[in-house]
């Protein structure tokens, strides 16, 4: 598992060099030959991730490192389908590198105290709902880091070197909110079939989780209402796009490292 780990985080960051040599003439030819180490990188983890997560008695180890390594391989793979027909190549640069990071870490570093379950389909469902719904709002923060750096950079008068080479300002803060409305879904769905499948979401040891999930929500809920409504764009949506995933995250991640590493 570890080989399989250290292969996915050399297609990574090779498809990364590649994508930031490339980004000034981002041609067919050159898109295929960047991102076709991310593709070997994402099967090959594929593998790794199978054999971490389903165990032979059938049941799943969702611990902190796994589900790290499942979230970038999912923010990946989105960013390698959306890259052949939108501008999202840009965010492999920081991604892929991270999600080969991510890869090894979980072949590394074994979860003693990983929370082990085996699913009924209800709950397998509320499962990859949320970490579509994480992964979508962790893509949907990166999108609003570049946006920033780019904002910036044109506020600033110094809109040269990477900046120069991205897509113009208003077709990235459109590619943002598309992500956010899809992720806003999932996380709705998310929360619902939580509070179906499981007879107390606000039990002590889900409470946390549920209400840093909520805040995340309602905060994710103003922002496309105050786009809707408002017009709401810039640093407005950038901030507010942060302090969801924050939430959103710290619901998910936060729970788990206080769970398996510190209690």
């Amino acid at each position: 598992m570890t080989l399989l780990s250290l292969l996915s985080l050399a297609g990574y960051c090779l498809s990364a060099y590649l994508i930031l040599r490339n980004l000034s003439n981002w041609q067919s030819s050159r898109r295929w030959m960047a991102l076709s180490p991310a593709l070997f990188a994402i099967l090959i983890e594929a593998l790794q991730l199978r054999q971490a997560i389903y165990l032979p008695d059938g049941r799943l180890n969702l611990g902190f490192f796994n589900a790290f390594a499942l979230v970038g391989w999912l923010v990946s793979i989105q960013i390698l389908i959306a890259s052949l027909q939108r501008p999202l190549h840009s965010l492999g640069v920081l991604m892929f590198p991270l999600t080969g990071i991510a890869a090894v870490a979980s072949a590394l570093i074994p979860t003693s105290h990983a929370i082990l379950l085996t699913p009924t389909p209800a709950i397998a469902g509320h499962i990859m709902l949320s970490i579509i719904a994480y992964s979508l709002i962790m893509l949907s923060a990166l999108q609003s880091l570049l946006l920033a750096w780019q904002d910036h950079a044109i506020r600033s008068h110094h809109p040269g070197g990477l900046v120069r080479k991205l897509p113009p300002l208003h077709d990235m803060e459109t590619l943002l909110f598309q992500m956010l409305g899809f992720g806003f879904l999932f996380l709705s769905a998310s929360l619902i079939t939580g509070f179906i499948t499981f007879d107390d979401l606000f039990a002590q040891h889900l409470i946390h989780k549920t209400l840093l999930s909520l805040i995340g929500w309602v905060i994710l809920a103003i922002l496309l209402f105050g786009r809707f409504r408002f017009g709401w764009r810039g640093r407005k949506a950038i901030r507010l796009t942060l302090t969801a995933f924050f939430f959103v995250m710290l619901a998910y991640f936060g729970s788990k490292l206080v769970l398996e590493f510190l209690l």
